[in-house]
């Protein structure tokens, strides 16, 4: 029997994801846990398994499209399945799903790895919406028509085969918002601003993108909702710079302040295993392993991948699995679950000579380390006062999940960690 194949929400909070590609042909065969389309989110490409063996008998959504969650995709079921069932399928989805111009002979022929852009009918004209015909607009994109009031008879999809966009109803309330002297209580004040910027030269405004509206929400969700505390702290690296350099003397792979950092944090975890949870409001997660997010800065905006079980792993497996994650991160390649769990993220930027910082907590994670530049700094060692390689830290802490002597404890241990670096290696 055909079952319809909808957009699933592949993160958490995701109202809408771009269908990236379909890795399987129309009407050919899949088995359950094969990649059958690959989902483009705010941060991550996901690719979505088959629930169970079948073949793809229509495909509703254009590769390279923007879909709500829960809108239909696609049509799946067994070989040889009726094209009248499907075609009945299809029609009784209304105005979600996209009507397919295949014939019937699309679903009884077999293709191999056929064309997703070739399965996919025009949607209507201009002329046939402003005869009444039906519209095509993603779930958000009528949800925002309703709110800024836009009517979308006259909007002009930028979607596949014309269908509407979040981003074309708000370029739609640009439009029609003239400028005014007074400032309106009205929604559409923010895109009277952008419609005059357009003839103003001292300006331009950029468009957000998906991501950078994503960091948006969660940084502010996470001041808002999440009580932060600080904790600074200054530690002697000398130490730590010299072991670096002794493990970098060698052959193997490479391993970088940052890495040893991410190690330390790992066996500190192991002295105050008190740190290592999740906040869940109902439970407080303790965590036996440690994975801990690092802070990795892109083109699109900053994602913070996860190494898991750092505490199992040698310095050299740390410094291999963070390499990866990085440069998959500047080419967005990252699956979601790796942008998902741990309960610690490191963020650095000492390689830009910022002295110190604070930085905002990730939830449901407890902190978030924020390093900044190892500098030369005047010490006093023994009653004398001599010069040392000094590495600035700000631990910011989730109140809810951990008091402030417990935190206070971590950092204690922390800095000892980076004073006796062999502990480390341990």
């Amino acid at each position: 029997m055909a079952e319809v194949l909808r957009m699933p929400e592949v993160a958490a909070n995701t109202e809408e994801a771009i269908l990236q590609s379909w890795n399987v042909g129309l009407n050919a065969r899949y088995a359950a846990g094969d990649p059958i389309v690959t989902v483009e989110t705010e941060k991550a490409v996901v690719e979505v398994e088959a629930e169970g063996d079948g073949v793809l008998l229509r495909l509703l959504v254009d590769a390279g499209s923007t879909v709500a969650v829960g809108t239909p995709i696609a049509i799946w079921g067994a070989p040889g399945e009726s094209a009248s069932a499907v075609d009945a399928l299809v029609a009784s989805l209304g105005t979600e799903a996209v009507p397919m111009a295949a014939s019937s002979a699309s679903v009884s022929a077999p293709q191999e790895r056929a064309t997703p852009t070739a399965m996919v009918a025009q949607a209507p004209t201009e002329a046939a919406q402003d005869k009444g015909e039906r519209l095509f607009a993603s779930p958000l994109a009528r949800r925002l028509a309703r709110r800024l009031e836009v009517d979308l008879n006259g909007v002009v999809g930028s979607g596949p085969h014309g269908r509407i966009r979040r981003s074309d109803v708000e370029a739609a309330a640009a439009r029609s918002a003239e400028p005014q002297e007074e400032v309106p209580a009205h929604p559409r004040e923010d895109f009277r601003t952008t419609a005059t910027s357009a003839v103003d030269p001292r300006f331009v405004d950029v468009p957000v993108t998906r991501m950078r509206r994503a960091i948006a929400r969660r940084l502010t969700e996470s001041k808002q909702t999440t009580p932060h505390f600080y904790l600074r702290a200054g530690a002697r690296v000398d130490a730590l710079l010299e072991l670096r350099r002794r493990i970098n003397a060698g052959q193997g792979v490479k391993v970088s302040i940052n890495d040893l950092l991410v190690k330390a944090i790992a066996s500190t975890h192991g002295i105050v295993p008190a740190m290592n949870v999740q906040w869940n409001d109902t439970s407080l997660r303790q965590f036996s392993g440690v994975d801990i997010a690092v802070a990795v800065a892109t083109d699109g905006g900053l994602v913070t991948p996860v190494v898991r079980d750092v505490d199992s792993l040698s310095m050299s497996g740390v410094a291999t699995a963070t390499k990866d994650l990085i440069a998959r991160a500047k080419e967005r390649r990252l699956r979601q679950e790796e942008l998902e769990g741990g309960t610690i993220t490191i963020t650095n930027l000492g390689m830009y000579s910022t002295d110190d910082f604070a930085a905002i907590i990730n939830p449901p994670q407890a902190a978030i380390l924020a390093v900044g530049a190892v500098q030369q700094a005047a010490v006093v060692e023994e009653g004398a006062v001599t010069v040392a390689s000094v590495l600035r830290l700000t631990l910011a802490v989730d109140h809810r999940s951990v008091d402030g002597a417990t935190a206070a404890e971590w950092m204690k241990a922390f800095v000892d960690v980076l004073e006796h670096p062999l502990q480390i290696l341990l």
